[in-house]
């Protein structure tokens, strides 16, 4: 009898796209985001996904400082797989951007794969106080501003990680940034088996209609074939549904609190964990099983945690 197939978990804590203004249960100090990532890896997220944060008013910080005082605490609790962004805010350069991953060398970054739009202003239709001065500047003045990743940005991003083992969360916002993916394949920077995130519902990438789904899920098939695993997040109230979609047609899902906030219609979710033991839930109820992090680094061919810098 087959062996039921193994579907990965990933875990985003806490990200840049919404402000501590936004949920009292948005991790923001170096100690509730390692927290935070510890429960949800309890909960069954095989890896998670990192940002850090500044700790004294919830900016977005690329700081390697900062990440150094989040990572050791996660890998002395659990064997979770550890993923770092190199996106980090749309306000920052790449430089700025990839600091930290090549300080710390982790299994596993993340990596655009286009500038785009990245509009984030209509979150100010659906919150009236702030408690930071930088809160609502940064959300308005994103209907005015680019998400950065060109050609050079992303082959300088793998060529200054191609020496030290680490590996790509591919995030596709779109379906041109499958081509790009596959002009990088073609290229060799980016290296099979690939790990290709599709990100719905954002503003200024593609939508989150089922039919959207499924030309994502089409197009990097025949791109790609048996070179590359997919995984999907939904932003906002989409999350568990497109995550849903993806389990049952063969994929991998992410959940958490950086891309969305929600557990159901207008109750927030009180910790990463929640929304993990939810996509969980569900797996098993489509009897899958969910991947370990020991089996997530096989599927992926990931370095090991003993080879990181932290």
């Amino acid at each position: 009898m087959a062996k039921n197939r193994k579907v990965i978990i990933t875990c985003a804590i806490t990200g840049a796209i919404h402000t501590p203004s936004m949920s009292p249960y948005l991790p923001v100090t170096p100690d509730q985001i390692a927290d935070a990532a510890i429960g949800a890896a309890d909960a069954g997220a095989a890896i998670v996904h990192l940002h850090a944060r500044r700790p004294e008013d919830g900016r977005p910080s690329q700081d390697p400082a900062l990440f150094r005082q989040i990572l050791p605490k996660i890998k002395d609790s659990s064997d979770v797989v550890i993923n770092l962004t190199t996106g980090g805010a749309v306000t920052m350069g790449v430089e700025e951007r990839l600091q930290s991953v090549l300080a710390l060398s982790p299994e596993v970054a993340s990596l655009n794969m286009g500038s785009m739009n990245f509009g984030l202003y209509e979150m100010l239709n659906r919150y009236e106080n702030f408690k930071h001065e930088w809160e609502r500047p940064y959300l308005a003045n994103s209907d005015d501003g680019i998400f950065r990743n060109t050609f050079g940005d992303i082959a300088y991003i793998l060529e200054s990680c191609g020496g030290n083992g680490t590996r790509f969360e591919i995030e596709c916002y779109d379906i041109g940034h499958l081509y790009t993916a596959a002009h990088f394949f073609d290229r060799g920077l980016i290296k099979a088996p690939f790990f290709i995130q599709s990100v719905f519902g954002l503003r200024g990438g593609i939508g989150n209609h089922i039919e959207d789904v499924m030309q994502m899920k089409r197009t990097a098939d025949r791109l790609f074939g048996n070179d590359y695993l997919w995984s999907v997040l939904g932003a906002g109230r989409a999350q568990i549904p497109i995550a849903t979609v993806s389990a049952a047609i063969g994929g991998n899902v992410r959940v958490g609190l950086e891309d969305s906030l929600w557990d159901a219609p207008g109750k927030l979710a009180e910790s990463n964990a929640v929304q993990v033991r939810r996509i969980r839930t569900i797996i098993e109820a489509l009897a899958l099983e969910i991947a370990t992090p020991a089996e997530a680094r096989a599927m992926l061919q990931l370095k090991g945690s003993d080879q990181v810098g932290f």
